[in-house]
């Protein structure tokens, strides 16, 4: 395979949990830039599945498609969707999975996107064409839904601040463009000041999260991903904020037998379920500091990676992996729907 300018974060790492090998059918959810996708392929003869909501960043893998002669199969879905997509391509079972959590590079640099206020843009930050945009939730909900928003997404401790000037500055004018949104934000929260991170960086994080669905995508993908898994398989899942890196965390505990062990406030139960998964490693990997001294961006990224028993799968229940208690459903107002 010839070299690509894209670089995943944690790419030797991610290859190193998977350990492709040859014959083996691998999938990567989040196809973005390519960059696992083309590691996976170098690393031993495989099949690989790569999924991806953009339809942007399939149309950019189509050279390596080519260049894959057959062993590359891209298709334009979401990574929850992935049983599917393997019933559709005759594939019964998964040798590894791999799942990057993070925007890719090319979605952060377009500002067509709406996913970054370091340029003007549209502010839309949908994954793919469909559905409402980030505008649309800032202009439609009421004060009390966008507070709980941004608060529960966000984790932005002065959300009831940003909402009521969110609500004001609408009553003006609405708010369409990135730039517009996080010069609302920062001057309702009274700047950066000693802060490392621009004040609007939460409230675009948030807003992100709820228009793309993402964490509930993340906890459907972690348990398709579970029932997929050959035994032996391996899961290897990158996370770039705590929300997300939490559910992971306790999804891989639970299915490996490591949260709520037996002690003596709680007995040991002959009827919970074996466990499922086999952890690779305790606790995350990080980034190197040379990795992070060339991409910034690694600085926050966490890899959880485990690996697949014979056990059955576990039953489904997104609420015990700490999924945020935020129904979307409660954003569905005025005819918006995320």
């Amino acid at each position: 395979m010839s070299a690509t300018r894209h670089e995943p974060v944690l790419r030797a790492e991610v290859i190193e949990a998977l350990a492709p090998r040859d014959g083996g059918i691998y999938l990567d959810g989040t196809f973005g830039g390519g960059g696992y996708t083309r590691a996976i392929l170098e690393a031993a003869r495989t099949r690989v599945l790569a999924l991806d909501r953009d339809p942007a960043a399939l149309a950019r893998g189509v050279t390596l498609a080519e260049q894959a002669r057959g062993q590359l199969t891209l298709v334009e879905a979401r990574f929850s969707e992935m049983e599917r997509i393997a019933d559709e391509q005759g594939v019964p079972g998964l040798d590894g999975i791999a799942l990057d959590l993070g925007l890719s590079s090319d979605q952060l640099a377009d500002a067509g996107r709406g996913f970054s206020f370091q340029a003007d843009g549209p502010l839309d930050m949908r994954m793919s064409p469909a559905g409402a945009s980030a505008a649309d939730l800032v202009n439609t909900l009421d004060e009390a839904a966008l507070t709980r928003l941004i608060a529960v997404y966000g984790e932005e401790p002065r959300a009831r601040r940003v909402a009521r000037a969110l609500v004001a500055a609408r009553a003006e004018a609405p708010i369409t463009r990135t730039l517009q949104l996080a010069d609302i934000v920062d001057r309702a929260v009274g700047g950066r000041g000693a802060h490392k991170i621009h004040p609007a960086t939460r409230t675009f994080q948030a807003l992100r999260i709820a228009v793309n669905r993402e964490l509930d995508e993340l906890a459907e993908g972690l348990a398709a991903a579970e029932r997929l898994l050959k035994p032996a398989g391996r899961l290897a899942v990158v996370a770039f904020h705590s929300l997300e890196d939490r559910i992971v965390k306790r999804f891989l505990a639970t299915r490996a037998g490591e949260a709520g062990a037996p002690s003596r406030h709680r007995p040991d139960r002959a009827d919970e379920p074996a466990p499922s998964f086999r952890l690779l490693k305790r606790g995350a990997v990080q980034a190197s500091p040379a990795e992070v001294a060339g991409n910034p961006r690694a600085r926050s990224a966490r890899l959880r990676a485990a690996e697949r028993t014979a056990a059955p799968p576990h039953v489904f229940d997104p609420w015990k992996l700490g999924l945020p208690q935020l129904d979307l459903t409660e954003l569905v107002l005025k005819g918006v729907t995320p």
